[in-house]
């Protein structure tokens, strides 16, 4: 599992890096708000440990900005403001838990645990993914666009549902190879450029609002272009 750690604490973030990684965690740390906010956004994590109070942005904020995309990953908030109403605040801002601080390692991952799993579970039950005016339906495994029938590719169905799993979100071509491709390293071939190419002519070019955007040096998003 993979986790995005946002806490500018240096002893706390040490702290939880190196207890997470030894629970077999793969850990990215950010030390301000604005740098977390760029991982969240160009990165896949299972979960989302972040701090109030942060330099460059504070938690709530990339909370609420992080929900606004669409990604709604597991979020357990940390904070030394542990009354009632700075919990609700959280809580009602999109994170999904809350720990005060001094915390316990083992309640925290305890916490991350219960939210990784119930996200999961969620996610297992959905059966029709929506991006805009696009439908898949997983179950009788079609994709529709306003309505019209798009036939697609079983390797081609994988990608789109991955991309819309991620909708709002900047997909890599690595989190490709290895989600979609099942591949741990780059073969040096241009297989994504071409199912990309493939499913952007098949979603795309008979439709008014492209959905499936490149962003040039980063990978692919599929949003509906404001």
């Amino acid at each position: 599992m993979k986790a995005l750690v946002i806490e500018d604490d240096q002893d706390v973030a040490n702290y939880l890096v190196k207890g997470l990684k030894e629970s077999d965690f793969v850990v990215d740390h950010a030390a301000d708000g604005k740098e977390g906010m760029m991982m969240a956004a160009s990165e896949d994590y299972d979960i989302m440990i972040v701090d109030r109070m942060l330099p460059g942005m504070d938690g709530l904020s990339i909370i609420k900005t992080v929900r606004a995309t669409g990604n709604q990953v597991p979020v357990l908030i940390l904070s030394a403001l542990g009354d009632v109403d700075d919990r609700v605040e959280g809580l009602r801002g999109g994170g999904d838990d809350y720990l005060t601080k001094p915390f316990s390692f083992t309640e925290l991952l305890a916490r991350i645990e219960s939210l990784v799993r119930r996200n999961r579970q969620s996610a297992e039950t959905e059966t029709v993914l929506r991006v805009a005016d696009l439908e898949m339906d997983l179950l009788a495994r079609t994709v529709k666009r306003a309505g019209h029938n798009i036939d697609v590719q079983p390797r081609e169905f994988r990608l789109l549902e991955y991309l819309m799993r991620n909708a709002g979100q900047v997909v890599t071509r690595t989190m490709l190879l290895e989600k979609v491709w099942d591949y741990h390293f780059d073969p040096q071939t241009n297989v994504i450029d071409v199912h990309i190419s493939r499913l952007r002519a098949k979603i795309d070019k008979e439709f008014e609002t492209p959905l499936l955007q490149t962003i040039r040096g980063a990978g692919y998003m599929l949003r509906e272009t404001a």
